[in-house]
């Protein structure tokens, strides 16, 4: 845990650069995976949390990636919650869980 946290933190602090690295890009999707998980725990209980948190981060942009990832350091706020469940609710992230399983689309209308 302690590792990612400090991982978290590089990636914060080179969220300024021009163009991030394939493995900065890697530890900021971990990172921001470790709280899309605990969000969808949180709104979906009872439901596997793993590839509805995949099609949100596939379908996060990079910054929305990185503003999730620094919320692993001090936990999610309620504007993160929202953030979450704003990209789970696009389209695109519909269309994913969709192909994920079978009757995952059904899940859509929780979050709507």
């Amino acid at each position: 845990m302690r590792a990612a946290v400090i991982m978290t933190a590089m990636v914060a602090g080179l969220a300024g650069c021009a163009g991030l690295t394939q493995e900065t890009d890697m530890i900021a999707r971990n990172s921001a995976k470790l709280v899309v998980n605990d969000v969808i725990a949180q709104q979906l209980p009872g439901v596997d949390a793993r590839p509805v948190t995949d099609c949100v981060i596939d379908n996060a942009s990079g910054q929305e990636i990185l503003q999730i990832a620094q919320a692993s350091m001090m936990g999610a706020t309620p504007a993160t919650t929202d953030l979450v469940l704003n990209i789970a609710q696009r389209p695109q992230t519909a269309a994913c869980l969709a192909d994920q399983a079978f009757g995952m689309g059904n899940l859509l209308g929780t979050f709507g």
